[in-house]
């Protein structure tokens, strides 16, 4: 079992930075692919980005590709999502999420694929 913490969220304007993170607490972080979920008002929540085990394998959304960047410190058992030249339609709620694999350098972009989740940050994005 893991518990996610996420943080790092707040208000920024258009075209500004964040750099989320995603503290994990629990056993064998290096077990767990990892991914960043987000949901805006109204809407279903979207995949933004995954990681393997290893780090050496991410993938991320169409939507936020070439202006996130999703990484990992297993030493930390922590997760990043460095986010630049963010949109107002980047406002959302960010998660973070693991997910149990055998395999080192798969991930999975399907929310149903996650086993655990933190409990959420804001990113608000002003134009």
């Amino acid at each position: 079992q893991v518990q996610l913490v996420e943080s790092g969220g707040g208000l920024v304007q258009a075209g500004g930075s964040l750099r989320l993170s995603c503290a994990a607490f629990g056993s064998m972080f290096s077990m767990y692919a990892m991914g960043w979920f987000r949901q805006a008002p109204g809407k279903e929540r979207e995949f933004v980005a995954a990681i393997s085990r290893s780090g050496g394998n991410t993938d991320y959304a169409d939507s936020v590709k070439g202006r996130f960047t999703i990484s990992r410190d297993n030493a930390k058992s922590t997760v990043y999502l460095q986010m630049n030249s963010l949109k107002p339609e980047d406002t959302a709620v960010y998660y973070c999420a693991a997910e149990i694999t055998y395999s080192r350098g798969t991930y999975s972009k399907t929310f149903g694929d996650y086993d655990y989740w933190g409990q959420g940050t804001q990113v608000t994005v002003s134009s």
